[in-house]
């Protein structure tokens, strides 16, 4: 039985952020060669270059807290497109900035099981 689109997004997401705070190095295996990340309007193509701009990012410590999860079917059978909202808190600072980001996750066979991978990586603090 497989698992549903908000399930398969909701799990998703929780590992994300939760690997994305503890160790950015670690979001490699999310990534392709031809995936995509925009950060901020600045792009970034390919698994390596991808997470050298992650991990470039000038704080020592974040904490991402979602507020909102809303996924939808991709143009493929089984793709999916999240978009999520919410804060994040960088290093000592004490007012959040809100932020939004959309994925667009793409299913592949490994060892017989379906895993997901980040095809497409928009990111956008929201200031106002």
């Amino acid at each position: 039985m497989s698992a549903s689109l908000e399930e398969v997004a909701t799990l998703f997401v929780q590992y994300y952020y939760n690997q994305f705070d503890a160790d950015r190095s670690g979001l490699s295996t999310l990534y392709r060669e031809g995936s995509m990340l925009t950060f901020e309007s600045a792009s970034f193509k390919g698994t390596g270059t991808i997470i050298e701009k992650l991990q470039s990012l000038p704080f020592q410590q974040i904490k991402h807290q979602v507020a909102t999860m809303d996924p939808q079917p991709g143009v493929a059978p089984d793709h999916i497109m999240v978009l999520v909202t919410g804060q994040l808190l960088v290093d000592e600072e004490q007012r959040p900035m809100s932020y939004t980001q959309s994925f667009y996750l793409v299913p592949e066979a490994i060892n017989g099981q379906t895993q997901y991978y980040v095809h497409n990586d928009i990111f956008k603090l929201v200031y106002g």
